[in-house]
């Protein structure tokens, strides 16, 4: 049993840099914006552990020409949680969160570990892999929503 709740963007930093940033400095988990009023964060927990996070943060990629962009960030599940659908329920969870907004594009950096689960999300991949600095080989994924169905 899980639940999905809202959560600081510091509560993120520990699932993200130990699923994330693994080996890095704890710093590299923490993004530019984090605390805008833009952005929102949400935790999955298990019981009251947190093991999961997702991030949806209002910005613009210019391979989107729509007005309303949403970028998930910072999607994550502890090691040890994965394969237990929490990926999915993160992602679900973030979609529907935005069942208010009309006509918006929600697009990410895909890993390339991670391109066919969201495919099966229904996520569509764009353009060429490029490599983000000691991370690795990415693309860009989206999907546009033209009204949602909740």
């Amino acid at each position: 049993m899980f639940t999905i709740e809202k959560i600081t963007a510091a509560a993120t930093y520990p699932i993200r840099h130990a699923v994330l940033r693994k080996g890095e400095a704890f710093e590299k988990c923490i993004y530019p914006g984090d605390d805008s009023d833009l952005h929102s964060h949400f935790g999955l927990f298990e019981g009251k552990v947190l093991v999961g996070v997702v991030s949806i943060y209002r910005t613009k990629n210019v391979l989107f020409a729509d007005d309303k962009q949403f970028q998930i960030r910072g999607m994550a599940v502890l090691d040890d949680h994965q394969k237990k659908g929490y990926g999915a329920a993160l992602l679900r969870h973030a979609e529907s969160y935005l069942k208010n907004e009309k006509h918006y594009t929600i697009w990410f950096n895909a890993r390339i570990i991670a391109i066919d689960f969201y495919k099966k999300m229904g996520f569509i991949q764009i353009g060429e892999p490029y490599e983000i600095d000691t991370i690795g080989v990415h693309y860009t994924m989206y999907k546009k929503e033209l009204s949602v169905a909740v």
